[in-house]
């Protein structure tokens, strides 16, 4: 018999965590399903299934796998958080909610932090799988990034949080340079992003900026020579590709970025970037080989791998999940089921 495995998403971006683990299900002949109380269910694809709570609780499935912070208890099957991004300045330990049996951590950072928590908890495993997100191209990454392009194209991304967002500061010297034609630029926001703050920047399209609204921002590292950010864990995906960053008063600043604290220095440091001086490039790849050491393509498989060695090991952890009583009112309100909870 197959297996049953349901993704889970609150927002549109698990579609791109979680497609490649749907096809790493397939691939071994099981069966995967999708579950969304968020945006994201209207873009599913024709051989996409989508339930609904009873059709869920019917279903049984063998695992519930999302990049979501919480996961409907009710659900059967093993809770699995893959996450939706890499840690970006802030600590992951404030996702730890009590509804999950199972992290599968991206890389060694990650697995040490997890891990000691799980030692101090008690309540849920810890393995290290590598991101699903990125599976479809880290394979095919090479040793060292393409020539710069001529002109350069610069992906300009920030995070949504008023606090941590460099896109208002920023706006005027983007607007300024988009119109020099020096530079090609394509835009992109975190789903969450002020309204406001996305129309300002669509108005800003030419010939020279684009404004892209991909579910997938993977899909637009390999047409961009670099990126400019702030503290967003997209930053380090990006990385990954051993392509160099320029932030604005990131939270986490180290050798791998090129910092800066004020919209003068901006220019100065895109063209600094583009540059790509041999000891700014030699700390992006050492950063990124840290935070990721996994270029075979394969972190989906591991996923499932953990979830069988965790049902192998008796499918339980040492300690019960904490009670979490507003928690999972507050979910049971949002999905609108008040019946019986699942495993």
């Amino acid at each position: 018999m197959p297996r049953h495995y349901l993704l889970y998403g609150s927002e549109r971006y698990a579609l791109a965590i979680l497609r490649p683990i749907q096809a790493a299900i397939r691939a071994r002949g099981d069966e995967a399903a999708w579950f969304f109380d968020g945006p994201g269910a209207e873009d599913l694809a024709a051989d996409e299934t989508l339930l609904t709570v009873a059709q869920v609780r019917a279903w049984k499935p063998y695992a519930v796998i999302t990049s979501s912070n919480a996961v409907p208890h009710f659900f059967p099957g093993v809770k699995v958080e893959t996450f939706h991004g890499f840690d970006a300045g802030k600590p992951r330990h404030i996702y730890i909610r009590g509804f999950f049996d199972l992290y599968c951590t991206t890389g060694p950072k990650d697995t040490a932090a997890f891990g000691a928590l799980a030692q101090e908890l008690g309540h849920f495993a810890v393995k290290e799988t590598g991101f699903p997100k990125i599976d479809p191209f880290m394979s095919q990454l090479g040793d060292a990034p393409e020539p710069v392009r001529r002109p350069p194209v610069i992906l300009y991304h920030s995070t949504f949080s008023p606090s941590w967002s460099a896109a208002p500061i920023l706006y005027d010297e983007i607007a300024r340079l988009s119109r020099t034609g020096e530079f090609r630029w394509i835009v992109t926001f975190h789903p969450k992003m002020n309204p406001e703050m996305v129309a300002k920047y669509k108005a800003l399209q030419s010939e020279h900026l684009h404004f892209a609204e991909n579910d997938n921002i993977l899909d637009l590292f390999p047409q961009v020579d670099m990126m400019c950010s702030d503290t967003s864990s997209a930053l380090n995906e990006f990385l990954l590709t051993y392509k160099p960053v320029v932030t604005f008063k990131n939270r986490r600043p180290g050798p791998q970025l090129i910092d800066i604290d004020d919209p003068a220095q901006f220019e100065p440091a895109i063209r600094r970037a583009l540059s790509r001086p041999p000891q700014l490039m030699a700390a992006v790849k050492a950063f990124a080989d840290q935070l990721h050491p996994y270029r075979d393509g394969r972190s989906s498989e591991r996923v499932l791998e953990a979830i069988d060695q965790f049902v192998a090991e008796g499918g339980r952890s040492r300690r019960p999940k904490p009670m979490n009583l507003w928690r999972k009112l507050k979910i049971r309100r949002r999905i609108g089921y008040w019946g019986p909870a699942g495993y």
